[in-house]
């Protein structure tokens, strides 16, 4: 029985990355050796156990088989004969398939390392073709590792992978995991390139995929391409640290732009509504998280409003505040005004612009809540007012609250 840390800790190891998480696998052992050694099973669909000390994980060295479409369609082989090597050949990536030893030795049967120093990401076997989610994968890493390429024959196969329907056959929870993941990384935009350069962006989401292509004013978007500006927007969210529902909003709050009929094009009139319409869609589809969801549809309704808010009256601005839920949900109303920032600062020779909208609608917001609602709801029942009334007392007062901080 030899363990063996693999994968992206002894990558991370040898690129000088912090290394956060260690995966083993063990070679020459049983599930029952393993238990009486007193690790504890977890695996379901493989033979994995939690150390009974560090509680890392410990994967017993396995092969695979194809036996259908899809990401649940393999047949695994995990016995005491499987060889460390035959385990590292069903890896995804070369950087991902080497392994360390108990003295800290290196192996690398698959030129791992090689890969690592000339920044490529290469495919291990043929055998990548047999799991869809690697696809996925390869275009999260490409966000990863800024400075890493995708070797061409890698990209063939993928196109490859695509053209036979294998992404098609994706559940929808992991095509989310891996986006949202992407999206984090440190330039979410290579992500979306390589999967445009695959075929695979059309296929899970055709509504970005169409924004490519489409112009935009240029006294208001130099850039010009709509894809181009969401590409831009995206690495912006990044540059500024964004949460992942923020970095979420962010991709999905033009994609009305890629639905605008032809003759009234480069203006979008309208897209912010057929932008929430098709959001819908897209979060049905992948099963995105509430909170996501809910957050990026606020900013494909609202973001052309509070970019332009800086010319509104206070009882407009008060009126944004409400449509936004701004007095209940006061952190997420801050979040969507990082993205409305994100948005504008992502346009060319834009990257370091200031956004005083944001500051703005922020004061004008502590400004509405040091309005004291109950007293004012306590004096008009003691006038006889009640209902919606009281309401719209409520919002005067507010507006007149705004209108007092107005410069």
């Amino acid at each position: 029985m030899r363990t063996y840390i693999v994968g992206g800790a002894v990558r991370d190891a040898l690129l000088g990355l912090p290394v956060n998480d260690r995966d083993w696998v063990v070679v020459g052992a049983t599930p029952h050796e393993m238990i009486a050694a007193g690790y504890l099973p977890v695996g379901k669909d493989f033979p994995v156990f939690l150390h009974p000390e560090t509680r890392e994980e410990h994967a017993l060295a396995r092969t695979e088989r194809k036996t259908a479409r899809g990401y649940h369609g393999f047949a695994f082989h995990a016995e005491p004969d499987v060889t460390l090597e035959q385990d590292l050949a069903r890896r995804d990536l070369t950087i991902n398939a080497m392994a360390q030893d108990e003295h800290g030795l290196v192996i690398d049967p698959y030129g791992g390392r090689a890969d690592l120093q000339a920044r490529t990401l290469r495919h291990v076997t043929d055998a990548f073709r047999e799991d869809p989610v690697r696809i996925l994968r390869v275009a999260r890493f490409a966000a990863r590792f800024t400075g890493f390429s995708l070797a061409p024959e890698t990209l063939a196969l993928m196109r490859e992978m695509v053209a036979a329907g294998e992404v098609d056959a994706l559940v929808p929870e992991r095509v989310w995991q891996e986006l949202a993941r992407g999206l984090m990384e440190e330039r979410p935009s290579r992500m979306f390139q390589v999967l445009r350069d695959c075929g695979a962006l059309e296929r899970l989401l055709p509504e970005v995929e169409r924004l490519w292509g489409v112009p935009q004013r240029p006294e208001y978007h130099p850039e010009i391409d709509t894809g181009l500006h969401l590409m831009m927007v995206l690495d912006m969210s990044a540059r500024l640290a964004a949460p992942l529902p923020v970095r979420f909003a962010c991709l999905t709050h033009d994609l009305g732009k890629g639905t605008t009929p032809a003759d009234v094009l480069p203006r979008h009139i309208g897209h912010e509504e057929r932008s929430a319409r098709l959001l819908r869609g897209v979060c049905e589809r992948l099963r995105v998280p509430v909170e996501c969801r809910e957050l990026a549809d606020v900013v494909a309704r609202e973001h052309g409003n509070i970019h332009r808010s800086g010319e509104f009256a206070a009882a407009a601005a008060v009126r944004l505040l409400e449509r936004c839920d701004a007095f209940r949900k006061p952190q997420r109303f801050d979040a969507i005004l990082l993205a409305c920032e994100c948005d504008a600062r992502g346009r060319l020779g834009l990257e370091e612009a200031s956004y005083p909208q944001r500051p703005r609608l922020l004061q004008a917001l502590a400004a509405a809540q040091a309005v004291d609602t109950r007293a004012i709801a306590a004096s008009a029942q003691e006038q006889g007012i009640a209902g919606p009334r009281i309401g719209e007392l409520i919002h005067q007062a507010r507006v007149e609250a705004v209108a007092c901080t107005s410069p």
